[in-house]
């Protein structure tokens, strides 16, 4: 029973420290006020990781997981609208899950500069990207931009969520919003005003 409880604890304080390393940089961000976002002391918290560099690789390999778990979700599904949907509904959950972890994801948009995750590699960012079948080399501009399009609104979209603790209420909202962003038109869906025009 208290590994379920300390799996907790270390996933909240990953997300607490990622979400620092996002609006501080890991440089700037002490050991202590992880500390402090998660209500340990310092000594409490260097129980769960040693180092400030331990933390910093943690974080990144939850990101690697939750990138392979969303993979993993999807990875069987034809390419296609059923798999867009599905794992827009996968990262969404996820996102939603672990905010700290996608502004730090959104970091280098937001903040300028380099991240501790880089959202093109094997981590949740690369494996977003696989999630929705996008080969960079292969894929035509539009569903290239439409997946990146559709990530970025999902991970800020799920931010602001959380932030307006609307997580559950704005879930079918963010699905629909990413869905669209895709392309795909949703059943019972206005037309565009243009569509109205012609039709």
């Amino acid at each position: 029973m208290t590994r379920p409880f300390r799996q907790q604890i270390d996933e909240s304080i990953l997300d607490h420290a990622a979400a620092l390393f996002a609006r501080q940089g890991v440089a700037k961000t002490s050991v202590q006020e992880v500390a402090d976002a998660v209500g340990l002391s310092k000594t409490g918290l260097l129980h769960h990781f040693p180092s400030k560099d331990a933390l910093r690789e943690a974080v990144v390999a939850q990101a690697g997981g939750l990138g392979q778990l969303a993979l993993d979700q999807v990875g069987d599904l034809p390419l296609g609208r059923d798999r867009d949907r599905r794992a827009i509904e996968v990262l969404v959950d996820v996102a939603v899950a672990h905010p700290g972890l996608v502004a730090l994801l959104l970091a280098p948009v937001t903040h300028g500069g380099a991240g501790v995750v880089d959202p093109t590699d094997d981590g949740i960012g690369g494996a977003a990207f696989k999630a929705f079948g996008v080969d960079p080399e292969a894929d035509a501009p539009e569903r290239i931009v439409r997946v990146a399009g559709a990530l970025c609104a999902l991970a800020l979209l799920s931010i602001a969520a959380h932030r307006a603790d609307q997580t559950t209420a704005w879930r079918p909202l963010v699905v629909a919003t990413c869905y669209d962003a895709l392309g795909h038109s949703r059943p019972g869906a206005p037309l565009p005003d243009s569509a109205h025009l012609e039709g």
